[in-house]
């Protein structure tokens, strides 16, 4: 995501090509760094391409910005899964970063280059660490939410993965959004903000199995969920303290729990019957071509 000093345009441009590129096209003002590989299972099967997107994707982006000499802001999507797994409560931005797996390692090492372009280079960085995002337009079905709701919606079980018991924080896009947003609003405002971490968290704080049977009952559904039992490498208990956003940025969500997951089944309800109504259009040109 771009925001043009010139113009006051904003331009969206899909890195999932070039992530790798150095250049610039445009003079921009603002550079909200969401390109990257974020499926963790992916991550464990291919780590060399999760760490080419994820570290070697940020440092070209950053040092296409410095180059720039337009010294723009960047907001850099970081994870809480860069503070590893780590016992004791929610993190805050001091929490020390201690990521074993690959994934969580990409993140930490995005969060940490974010940093040396500000500290070395004084180019405006600030990093975001959220945790689970959800709501409508990821069709990734292996992910916990949109895989649970198109069972749901198609009167199967879902599936868990896990056993069902890591807990993670989830923050529905739209609150992420905004937090996004208002932070590279802040940026230009406030450099003292700059080189800073933050956290975002709607305190949302549920594990896999209540998240599912919360998803059920607001469906109305009535299968029980398949537990596979195999997700490796995953953290047992995460979730982040947002206080600091809170009380820097003025930043708070939006969205209660079952308002965002409603909305968000509400979004897969009509994209499965637009699909679903495609298909079957198809179906019909192609019986009629024969």
């Amino acid at each position: 995501f771009f925001s043009s000093r010139r113009r006051h345009t904003r331009y969206w441009r899909d890195w999932s090509s070039d992530v790798c590129s150095s250049d610039l096209e445009y003079e921009v003002q603002t550079i909200i760094h969401l390109a990257a590989q974020t499926i963790v299972g992916t991550a464990n099967r291919s780590p060399m391409a999760t760490f080419e997107s994820n570290i070697r994707g940020t440092y070209h982006l950053l040092e296409a910005a410095r180059r720039s000499g337009l010294n723009p802001d960047v907001v850099l999507a970081s994870s809480d899964k860069a503070y590893g797994d780590q016992r004791g409560g929610a993190y805050s931005e001091e929490t020390p970063l201690r990521p074993e797996h690959p994934y969580d390692v990409s993140k930490a090492c995005a969060d940490m280059i974010g940093r040396a372009y500000t500290v070395t280079y004084g180019l405006p960085v600030c990093v975001t660490r959220c945790g689970n995002f959800f709501g409508g337009g990821d069709l990734n079905w292996n992910r916990l939410v949109p895989g649970t709701i198109r069972a749901l919606l198609e009167d199967r079980p879902p599936v868990l993965r896990s056993t069902g018991a890591p807990v993670r924080d989830y923050f529905y896009v739209k609150d992420g959004a905004e937090a996004y947003l208002l932070l590279a609003r802040r940026m230009a405002e406030d450099r003292s903000i700059h080189g800073e971490a933050f956290n975002f968290s709607a305190n949302f704080r549920l594990s896999a199995i209540e998240m599912v049977e919360r998803l059920t009952r607001l469906a109305g559904g009535r299968h029980a969920p398949r537990v596979l039992a195999h997700a490796p490498n995953e953290i047992p208990h995460q979730e982040v303290d947002s206080a600091k956003a809170r009380e820097v940025l003025g930043w708070k969500p939006r969205h209660g729990l079952d308002e965002a997951l409603l909305e968000t089944m509400a979004w897969y309800r009509a994209h499965l019957a637009r699909a679903q109504a495609d298909a079957a259009d198809t179906t019909s040109l192609e019986f009629r071509a024969a």
